[in-house]
């Protein structure tokens, strides 16, 4: 029997670190390649194998995966939705080439499985807002939206032409502990946690009604390898499937916090990313998720709060 061996690509990002160390546990620490352009992480030290690699020099991680007989990728690296907007042509530019690297030396090496995230990013605002649907109008107003958007086309282009077996979830907003938010809209969610703990105020650079799709990050990794490891025949959508756990406000974050620190307070100066979040939905309908692969999340605003303030 084949084993997997499986490489990382952005591994030292939000996701990337609990993924490969969740990875590392089911397959085994050196059956998990990590890689990145930046240092390995604190967290990803000693645990297994680590690679410098910059994934938009296709020869370099062409030879990667040959040399590693690597059978899965799961691609991360990406310009997030704010930090994309101060650089447009950079962000579509990395985010589309990645992929299209990535896709091709699949295609050519016929590997097992593609891991690629899309993102809530690729609805906009005539997009339903309550319940947003798996099939719905799609008119992403940021270049991450529209980068994620082609993204899913040439994912399921991918899969319908060639047979790459690619895989893809659109992510809510991704709340974690154990490493720093990548320059995405919904960061507040992460920073608020920080403040609170350290100067019991945080000022939201979002409004105090701005309700979003959010998911605590085991929810996320857990969703993520459960879509990886459903049997091919029950992925019926190759785009990438909505996925839901949580919606709610800086107002409602904020006073959930207050019941476990009595005296912490907030305040709103909503910047450029307000406009952003304004077009984004503000909960997600995942039907097709829990229908195909079974997806249940284990998180709610409550326990997820508990569990950040015991944690940071």
């Amino acid at each position: 029997m084949k084993k997997d061996k499986i490489l990382v690509i952005g591994a030292c990002g939000q996701i990337g670190v609990e993924l490969t160390l969740a990875l590392r546990k089911m397959y085994g620490d050196t059956n998990v390649v990590a890689s990145d352009l930046r240092e390995e992480h604190d967290l990803l030290k000693g645990t297994g194998p680590y690679v410098s690699l910059d994934v938009m020099n296709k020869e370099m991680l062409h030879v990667l995966v040959i040399r590693h007989n690597i059978t899965q990728v799961y691609l991360l690296a990406a310009i997030l939705s704010a930090t994309g907007e101060k650089n447009p042509l950079l962000a579509w530019h990395i985010n589309m080439q990645s992929l299209l690297n990535v896709l091709d030396i699949a295609k050519e090496e016929n590997l097992d499985k593609v891991y690629w995230p899309s993102s809530i990013a690729v609805f906009g605002p005539n997009s339903p807002a309550q319940d947003t649907p798996q099939h719905t109008i799609i008119e992403p107003t940021t270049i991450y939206g529209i980068s994620k958007f082609a993204g899913e086309r040439w994912c399921e282009y991918y899969n319908h032409r060639f047979g790459v077996d690619v895989r893809s979830l659109r992510y809510p907003g991704l709340i974690s502990y154990k490493s720093a938010p990548g320059g995405g809209t919904t960061d507040y969610a992460i920073e608020i946690f920080h403040e609170a703990k350290e100067h019991q105020h945080y000022t939201s650079f979002l409004s105090e009604n701005t309700y979003l799709p959010m998911m605590y990050m085991p929810d996320a990794i857990r969703a993520t390898i459960e879509l990886m490891e459903a049997d091919a025949a029950k992925i019926n959508v190759r785009s990438a499937y909505n996925l839901s756990a949580m919606s709610f406000s800086p107002k409602e974050i904020g006073a959930e916090i207050k019941k476990h620190i009595p005296g912490f307070t907030m305040a709103y100066a909503p910047d450029y990313r307000q406009e952003i979040a304004d077009g984004w939905p503000n909960s997600i309908d995942d039907t097709l998720a829990r229908q195909d692969w079974g997806w249940k999340p284990e998180y709610d605003l409550a326990r997820m709060t508990e569990d950040m303030l015991k944690n940071i």
